[in-house]
């Protein structure tokens, strides 16, 4: 079966508390990311903390996932490199990007890894659509990605095509790490220095290079409104960790 295929909501259990919403306005190091992520899965997965999404910004960097190629690391030293648990290979964060870490407890829903990746890209795909913006999924290319018409057909006479969303997961007890990440306005050439995703025939772009002016606030309030559709009631939470400043 197909991804297209796969129902997309993934409500949770009736009586399940709304998943917490966190919304970091600064800067916060990949370290302490991962670092709280640790402390708020084992929590989500011991039944002593309700679900997370956690939307910030990191400083400029690249992680490493399970599947990462040294060769795919084309410029070593520009940035920080991460090695993660998330599956999928090089990616870029860094000022610009929302980062959306989602920590879902799948016994709750529904324990189908295909699905919940699913689940994620119609997260994305519906809130490019509040904006107008037809996003799409590639079975052979996790992530969300629109077609550029504007620009050359690529060499075996397909349409060319960029990544705006990149979607990477990890699982423990069935809780989720990780998630996605959409580009709003983040520095472009800064994913130079990687092959994303590993994939080197497809570009990347952001949201405002699609030509629409949009601030991550606005982006916000969207991707919201797209996750709850497919994942359920959300509840608002205060910032609750240090960030860092560049």
């Amino acid at each position: 079966m197909q991804r297209t295929e796969i129902q997309s909501e993934m409500f949770a259990a009736p009586g399940s508390p709304p998943v917490r919403w966190r919304i970091s306005e600064n800067l916060v190091p990949y370290a302490e990311a991962v670092a709280e992520m640790e402390r708020e899965v084992a929590a989500i997965a011991d039944g002593t903390a309700s679900e997370l999404v956690w939307l910030l910004e990191h400083p400029p960097l690249y992680t490493a996932g399970t599947s990462a190629r040294q060769a795919d690391l084309l410029s070593p030293d520009r940035f920080p490199v991460f090695a993660t648990g998330r599956g999928g290979e090089y990616t870029y964060h860094g000022p610009g990007q929302r980062v959306a870490y989602v920590m879902l407890d799948l016994k709750r829903r529904r324990p189908d890894v295909r699905a919940f990746v699913a689940a994620l890209e119609q997260v994305v795909i519906g809130t490019l659509d509040l904006m107008n913006v037809k996003g799409e999924r590639r079975e052979d290319r996790v992530g969300v990605w629109v077609r550029r018409p504007e620009r050359p057909l690529l060499p075996d006479g397909s349409m060319a095509e960029d990544k705006v969303a990149a979607l990477g997961i990890r699982l423990r007890r069935w809780v989720s790490f990780h998630g996605l990440s959409i580009n709003v306005d983040p520095d472009l050439d800064h994913f130079s220095g990687i092959v994303p995703c590993g994939i080197s025939a497809y570009g990347v772009t952001s949201l405002v290079d699609l030509g629409l002016p949009v601030m991550m606030s606005d982006v916000d309030i969207l991707l919201r409104q797209a996750f709850e559709s497919v994942f359920g009631e959300t509840i608002d939470e205060g910032l609750s960790v240090r960030p860092v400043a560049l």
